[in-house]
């Protein structure tokens, strides 16, 4: 039996629970690959959060919507590629990474607009600090802090979508935080 740590609360994760979630996602990954709609629909739902956060501290934010819905796409045409169902996250995360180097890698430079134009959402400067910051932080405590701090995934959660080992999880957070406060002088 494994504890997880989840903000002030320890959650049990059993091998019976992790044995149902591998054999629900080997379920899934059959069904998507039989042409299931559905299926392939809870495989969104499921990693969207998780490939949005990899893309995120990768590329610009204004491209991250289009690369969320390209990396699916090759997901679901690839996904007779996938030998074993149950590394299914780690197969469409290094989708997304490769991705977000694809796009940048032929994407070609361009200015940004200015921040005082009329409308759209604004974004506080200093939050797209923080992003480039977090951008700048290695990839293993990137993806993690962005999962939890943009996406709102719980450790437990980021484990199971990330193929991390909770404990994984619990260093990559506590290590990229520990940088991120460093990165931007807070106590």
């Amino acid at each position: 039996m494994e504890h997880v740590l989840e903000l002030g609360r320890v959650l049990t994760v059993t091998p019976a629970r992790l044995t149902a979630d591998a054999t629900e996602l080997t379920a899934t990954i059959r069904a998507v690959a039989a042409g299931d709609q559905d299926a392939f629909e809870r495989l969104y739902r499921d990693y969207a959060r998780m490939v949005h956060a990899i893309l995120l501290g990768r590329v610009p934010r204004r491209d991250v919507d289009d690369l969320v819905q390209d990396v699916f796409v090759a997901a679901y045409t690839r996904i007779h590629d996938l030998r074993e169902p149950g590394a299914f996250g780690g197969w469409i995360a290094t989708i997304a990474r490769n991705r977000a180097t694809d796009h940048l890698r032929h994407t070609p430079d361009q200015d940004a607009l200015p921040d005082d134009l009329p409308g759209g959402q604004p974004i506080e400067a200093e939050t797209l600090a923080v992003l480039d910051v977090v951008r700048k932080l290695p990839e293993a405590y990137r993806d993690t802090l962005l999962m939890r701090l943009v996406e709102g995934m719980s450790g437990a959660e980021i484990a199971e979508r990330s193929g991390l080992t909770p404990a994984s999880v619990r260093v990559n957070l506590h290590r990229g935080m520990k940088l991120l406060r460093e990165h931007l002088g807070a106590p």
